[in-house]
């Protein structure tokens, strides 16, 4: 049985940056298709959900496909799933052409446009098809490779859609990104989820406008925000840079933390996030597990760890009107129960599973149970209030404002009800202690050093040694640097090469991100980088934010709000 990789993908004629595994003869049907999990997402159409058990739900027009942990794969840096079921089905083809990967599904038309029945908050337009359709998720609405009957396009915008014909399909455009985007089958529906303000379905509303900067960047460039974007050649190599320089003493603008809010479970896209914050410039943040939706390392805004450090991982740490600082980081915390050893608690509000202790706080959302043999005793006020065991944990326990749920995975958990715990927490060092903290890896740059040693903070060597777009925050003493850096010629820079090359830029310190597909960055407003060319879910960023932004989830009512308005 023949494999063949690759890294272009032609989706109906557009071509972009993914990496695939086609397994079984060039000709025909392949027998195996690992395709990233992003693509079937973002650029296919495809729905999911996690089961409790671990397993990855996938839907695409009424078919189903459970695929267990053991038949998710890794490809490059990105979860893969075989769609050899779906070509089986002859709703998607796939071949081969001089070493790129081209997907066609069939060209349905568009019967009807209608209104439905919508969650609270939000506007639903169901869009009824002859057949299934590729569907690729844009900032502002949605691409449908589908034939729209020109009678529609009125029903469109009577609802809050505008339809435009591009390429092989249609561009169905929102004032401001669908909430949510999924399919169903028999019959074959793409349904989009609007929110509920602006028009209510009875009245037509404009197009939407061509995006320009947003002026309140445009007046600090230059003078408070230097925007650079370079083509660069370095050891052979030819990069596109692009970086944003701050000085945190004198602006106007403070770094912050961006997240969803309405708990940890869930993705959305960049744009969204710097909408939330009303943020000028935004880059993506940490690590996340795609599958589960979850964050993997350090996030703590203002003061509260809404995901803990893991694997002593590299940070940036900071405080409002000064620079960052860098560092590696893990917390170290015990439970006293009045025994002659305390007992250790591995992780705080993460997605990082490992046996032991792990405790979980309001902060985290419901929690649902992340392995299959699991324990658990909430607590509060130092004592333990309830057991739960992996069933109740498995449907799901919401945390209130100062509980702590302590979760025991492969381990007998030995609290009753009534029973008196006392909590310990110190971080390694005092980057913990700092009101906002940021997790990656690998740190780069510390001192002006390169210090890089990926497997001393738990990454693979496959990944140390692959080329990739990055995205880093760093400093040169002075100032703040976001940066973004994708190869022109190739997949992208090493984390080696990355390292040397802000070393020779003149930077102190520097950060690796969260890169490849997740590499992101929006200035004021329009997002100019996506990572492989297409618009990635992510799961938290980085943004540069008026001094005086109150964020939506501090005015009342608004964590219902956030949670209505960033799709999963």
């Amino acid at each position: 049985m023949g494999a063949i990789d690759g890294k272009v993908l032609s989706i109906h004629g557009q071509r972009q940056q993914a990496t695939w595994l086609w397994v079984g003869p060039s000709s025909g049907v392949p027998r195996e298709l690992w395709l990233p999990l992003e693509v079937l997402q973002g650029q296919l159409g495809f729905s999911s959900r996690t089961r409790g058990d671990g397993a990855l739900e996938l839907e695409w027009f009424g078919q189903r496909l459970i695929v267990p942990q053991d038949q998710q794969r890794s490809l490059a840096d990105e979860v893969a799933i075989d769609v050899a079921p779906f070509l089986a089905a002859r709703t998607l083809q796939a071949e081969l052409s001089a070493g790129e990967l081209r997907l066609q599904g069939g060209k349905p038309q568009v019967r009807q446009v209608r209104a439905s029945t919508a969650p609270p908050g939000s506007r639903r337009v169901v869009l009824d098809l002859t057949g299934p359709a590729i569907v690729r998720s844009s900032e502002g609405g949605v691409w449908l490779a589908a034939e729209l009957p020109d009678t529609l396009t009125q029903d469109l915008r009577r609802l809050g859609l505008t339809g435009r014909q591009d390429g092989e399909g249609w561009a169905l455009l929102a004032p401001v990104a669908p909430q949510r985007v999924f399919t169903l089958g028999q019959p074959w529906r793409v349904v989009l989820d609007l929110a509920a303000n602006g028009t209510s379905g009875t009245g037509a509303i404009p197009a939407p406008s061509q995006p320009s900067l947003d002026p309140r960047l445009q007046a600090l460039l230059g003078s408070q925000v230097f925007w650079s974007k370079d083509l660069r050649s370095f050891g052979g190599r030819r990069f596109r840079l692009n970086s944003v320089r701050m000085d945190p003493l004198s602006s106007s603008l403070e770094l912050r933390n961006l997240s969803r809010g309405a708990g940890m479970e869930g993705l959305t896209t960049l744009p969204l996030l710097a909408r939330r914050y009303d943020a000028l410039v935004a880059i993506n943040g940490g690590y996340f597990n795609r599958v589960r939706r979850l964050p993997l390392g350090a996030l703590r805004d203002q003061g509260q760890w809404l995901s803990g450090p893991i694997l002593n991982r590299g940070v940036v740490a900071w405080e409002g009107g000064s620079l960052p600082r860098f560092g590696r980081l893990h917390l170290q915390e015990w439970v006293d129960d009045g025994s002659a050893r305390p007992w250790p608690v591995e992780f705080v509000n993460s997605g990082f599973v490992k046996r032991g202790l792990a405790r979980y706080t309001a902060a985290w959302g419901p929690y649902r149970a992340l392995s299959g043999a699991e324990q658990a005793v909430l607590v509060r006020d130092g004592v333990v209030q309830r057991r739960y065991d992996s069933a109740w944990l498995a449907a799901g326990v919401p945390l209130g404002p100062g509980e702590d749920l302590l979760v025991a995975r492969s381990m007998a958990i030995p609290w009753e009800v009534g029973t008196r715990l006392q909590l310990a927490s110190r971080p390694s060092s005092d980057l913990g202690l700092a009101p906002n903290v940021m997790g990656g890896g690998p740190l780069l740059l510390q001192g002006g050093r390169v210090v890089l040693d990926g497997l001393a903070e738990g990454f693979s060597p496959a990944f140390l040694r692959q080329g990739a777009p990055r995205t880093v925050i760093g400093s040169d003493g002075r100032f703040l640097w976001l940066l973004t850096l994708e190869g022109l010629d190739d997949a992208g820079p090493t984390l080696a090469e990355t390292a040397q090359f802000l070393q020779a830029s003149g930077l102190q310190d520097a950060l690796n991100l969260d890169g490849g597909s997740s590499t992101g960055l929006v200035m004021g407003g329009l997002h100019t980088v996506k990572g492989r060319g297409v618009v990635s879910a992510v799961h938290n960023g980085l943004g540069l934010v008026p001094r005086s932004t109150t964020i939506r989830s501090a005015n009342p009512g608004a964590t219902a709000e956030a949670a209505a308005m960033l799709p999963d």
